[in-house]
């Protein structure tokens, strides 16, 4: 299994576009993107921040991508 890295909460966006999804929405201070098949997924988008281990966790499982994938995209 490939180490998580540590990322931006706008470099998981990045690469989420990259992967399909679009912006549906914002509230807040979180962007929900979805992709074409259907598959939703939130970004906590706090400024100079970090996201933690286990939100880059769930967004890579809610984009039903692997660690590998994420990574390549």
């Amino acid at each position: 299994m490939t180490k998580l890295p540590i990322i931006t909460p706008q470099e998981a966006f990045k690469k989420l576009q990259k992967g399909g999804f679009c912006l549906d929405r914002i509230k807040g201070s979180h962007y929900v993107l979805r992709h074409p098949n259907g598959k939703q997924v939130v970004i906590p988008m706090h400024a100079g921040k970090t996201l933690k281990k286990g939100t880059l966790v769930n967004i890579i499982k809610g984009a039903d991508l692997t660690v590998e994938m994420f990574l390549n995209l």
